[in-house]
């Protein structure tokens, strides 16, 4: 499989935050060419679009921007809509209203759409049903009901690749340090859901996780 791989292109989903960008410097080690494909949905921190475009650029990748604003206007959330105030813990008897309904779903259907048309049969993205967060659509269930999905439905074989699935925050800290790119990783992505890139605001869920795992990664590393 990874000999298929190394000889195959790949697509990644990518947000400019610190999921996909690991995601991404993966797909460059183990793929023979990467592809990447951001979404425009109506999200209030939309300067993720132009940091995706500069990561995409250093790392030398086709850089995609495909618009998908019909996502925010069809399904409410508190990450495209102004009027919602932001939960900052999860309910305990339903989703967190950043959950965009159907956003992963979305986001691998014309991925795979646009993969077909470029020949490319290997997709990439960053979920982790580890730190979810809650959402139903970052679960490996979901996933692999997704690949069979998009395969019957394009009569073609694709693989979705989940390279942070069963890895915590900490432990994608770790694959980021791995790869070489810790410090892109931390200092140029965007993962705030108020728009402030690097280590972020600090206090929206989004952050919490993601600087929890870096706190739990470096205090691990120190130890070593």
């Amino acid at each position: 499989m990874n000999m298929q791989m190394n000889e195959s292109e790949a697509l990644v989903v990518f947000s400019g935050g610190q999921d996909s960008t690991t995601c991404l410097f993966w797909a460059l080690k183990n793929f023979r060419k990467v592809h990447t494909i951001t979404f425009s949905y109506g999200q209030k921190h939309s300067a993720e679009i132009e940091v995706a475009r500069a990561i995409a650029e250093k790392a030398g990748v086709d850089f995609y921007l495909q618009d998908a604003s019909f996502i925010s206007q069809i399904g409410s959330s508190s990450l495209t809509d102004t009027s919602i105030e932001m939960d900052q813990e999860k309910p305990a008897d339903s989703f967190p209203n950043t959950f965009v309904p159907g956003r992963n779903m979305f986001f691998l259907s014309v991925a795979a759409v646009y993969a077909r048309e470029h020949g490319i049969h290997h997709l990439v993205t960053g979920v982790s049903q580890t730190d979810f967060s809650g959402y139903p659509d970052c679960r490996d269930s979901f996933i692999k009901s997704m690949n069979l999905t998009i395969n019957l439905a394009m009569d073609d074989q694709f693989v979705i690749h989940t390279p942070l699935m069963w890895l915590d925050k900490a432990e994608t800290w770790k694959l980021a340090d791995e790869l070489g790119v810790f410090d892109l990783v931390r200092n140029e992505t965007l993962t705030c859901y108020n728009g402030i890139k690097g280590d972020g605001c600090g206090h929206c869920p989004s952050c919490k996780l993601r600087n929890a795992g870096l706190q739990k990664y470096l205090s691990e590393k120190s130890t070593l």
